[in-house]
């Protein structure tokens, strides 16, 4: 499977590109160690990579997001140590932290020595990481759907479905205390979808009122909050972060603050 990986990343028509194709390889590869250990019988898949993996999103990503659906059997350690010990199988140089001292779990996943053999380092002890979080007190109000994804492998995954998706992204864009260029290109996406996606308006009102108090942000006016932010945005930053992450580098482009106000607009 690391022959696999590294063929993927070879065959890339850029450095960029093959830097995202092995990353997605290993996400694609922790998905479905989870769900041979059973993890989505607590887990949904969430955030821009669940967006990528379940609706195409044309914007590579870095983490692995999930929110705790069912806590009667969620064993985050141990699913952590099986994604190490199938990693290591499969002849990856594989690392596993896990760390469950906060509300939101984390792991770190970090291969050895895979950027080198790619060509994408010149060192070898350079490590490839990916973030894995999981939001044990997740606000009430998803809908969880379930299906089997084929992207460079085949498993089934428990996950929000795209309203509830998309309440998860406009959270972030109203209450992100930093600019992220990704989840303005993600809004992008959504709002450019025909028919455009109506958002899970009951989760994005409880996750406001979990992080930003009880009844102080309506989230209704969710059109206008995002809006309002726009004013505050260098758009030139916002195209720089998203634009290694694009299938298409041009789409960056499509970034302006006239475009998005525009789609916006109800």
């Amino acid at each position: 499977m690391k022959d696999q990986a590294l063929a993927i990343a070879r065959g890339a028509a850029d450095s960029g590109e093959a830097l995202n194709l092995l990353r997605e390889y290993l996400q694609a590869f922790v998905l479905r160690s989870l769900h041979e250990n059973e993890a989505f019988r607590s887990l949904a898949f969430v955030g821009g990579t669940a967006l990528r993996f379940l609706h195409a999103l044309p914007r590579f990503s870095e983490d692995l997001d999930f929110s705790l659906e069912d806590a009667k059997s969620y064993d985050g350690k141990a699913w952590m140590a099986a994604v190490k010990r199938e990693l290591v199988l499969a002849g990856f140089d594989a690392e596993v932290s896990w760390n469950d001292r906060k509300t939101v779990h984390s792991a770190w996943i970090r291969l050895g020595g895979l950027l080198h053999e790619a060509g994408l380092s010149a060192h070898a002890g350079q490590k490839l990481s990916i973030k894995l979080e999981i939001d044990t007190r997740p606000p009430s109000g998803a809908r969880v759907e379930r299906r089997v994804v084929t992207r460079h492998l085949t498993f089934f995954l428990q996950h929000h479905d795209m309203a509830s998706l998309m309440a998860g992204k406009l959270h972030a864009l109203i209450s992100r205390r930093y600019i992220k260029g990704r989840d303005w290109y993600d809004l992008l996406w959504y709002l450019s979808q025909r028919p455009a996606p109506t958002p899970n308006l009951t989760l994005l009102q409880n996750a406001l009122d979990q992080t930003q108090g009880s009844g102080f942000i309506g989230s209704g006016d969710w059109r206008a909050l995002v809006a309002g932010r726009l004013d505050r945005l260098d758009m030139r930053a916002v195209r720089e972060d998203v634009l290694p992450f694009l299938e298409r580098t041009q789409d960056s482009e499509l970034l302006s603050s006239a475009n998005l106000k525009a789609l916006l607009a109800p």
